[in-house]
């Protein structure tokens, strides 16, 4: 089983390495809660096509080290690109699914694009979430607060409480199996209850968008026109202003877990950014 220490402390973080060796590289960058599983249908089928695909455990997620420190997004950024040192990877294709965008966009911004070449926000939470003076549509800090004390308290209700509304059940089309929706929640129970509340906390605070105009490459971003974790107009919409000649994509009634729900969609759509010429 893969591992490879933190750059910045020593934290052994767990990876996933599908496909041959000498594949075109995509990296994939977790949600919160969630190991390197939740990329089931995009990594599975883009290996066996040839591709070298990768995704790391956070810190306290998935089959990575249980740390108290180390959750501050510059850190998880410093992560992700000690992964492609600690692997010496060259034009990679970075893939950020909610929180894992703005460890992108932090990574990039903090080690450049010398081993990256395109990077796609799948219903990311950058540029943020929070209303601010510069995000007045945002979501009110209350209501995050709200929401990190109900995580605090209960866990297991929290992530039973929203699945529904991750996987977007309730539009045409989401058909996700009772079982697969158990298996969502089971896999958000496997972060540690430190690593849940810490990130969260996190996502409260993060604000990209200063960065994401600076970012020299070509990017996709994909994002549901229910998704209600990271409403389309606060992020996925920004974040297209904000990048130069991106790419945005938008899924009538995909909510947050459209990677799921999308699947087939989405893995196109990566396999042809992926594939695309870099302009």
């Amino acid at each position: 089983m893969p591992y490879f220490t933190s750059p910045v402390d020593g934290t052994r973080l767990h990876y996933a390495d599908y496909g041959p060796a000498d594949g075109p590289v995509v990296v994939f960058a977790n949600s919160a809660y969630f190991g390197t599983e939740m990329w089931e249908f995009q990594m599975l089928p883009l290996a066996e096509e040839g591709h070298r695909c990768l995704a790391l455990d956070r810190r306290g997620h998935g089959r990575s080290d249980d740390v108290w420190g180390g959750y501050d997004l510059d850190t998880l950024a410093d992560d992700l690109h000690g992964l492609l040192d600690h692997l010496d990877l060259d034009e990679v294709t970075l893939v950020g699914h909610s929180v894992g965008s703005a460890e992108i966009v932090r990574c990039l911004t903090r080690h450049g694009t010398g081993r990256v070449a395109r990077a796609a926000l799948v219903a990311g939470i950058a540029p943020g979430l929070a209303r601010s003076a510069d995000n007045p549509d945002g979501v009110d800090p209350a209501v995050m607060r709200t929401a990190n004390e109900a995580l605090r308290r209960d866990r297991a209700a929290f992530y039973e409480s929203g699945v529904g509304a991750f996987f977007a059940l309730d539009r045409p089309g989401n058909d996700v199996s009772p079982a697969y929706v158990r298996h969502a929640v089971d896999q958000a129970l496997v972060s540690t209850a430190r690593a849940a509340n810490a990130v969260v906390a996190m996502v409260a605070e993060v604000n990209v968008a200063p960065e994401m105009p600076k970012l020299d490459l070509p990017v996709l971003v994909v994002h549901g026109t229910h998704d209600t974790s990271a409403p389309l107009s606060v992020t996925g919409r920004r974040s297209a202003a904000l990048l130069p000649g991106s790419i945005l994509k938008v899924y009538d009634d995909a909510g947050h877990g459209l990677h799921i729900t999308h699947a087939e969609r989405l893995t196109a759509d990566l396999r042809e950014f992926i594939t695309s010429p870099r302009t």
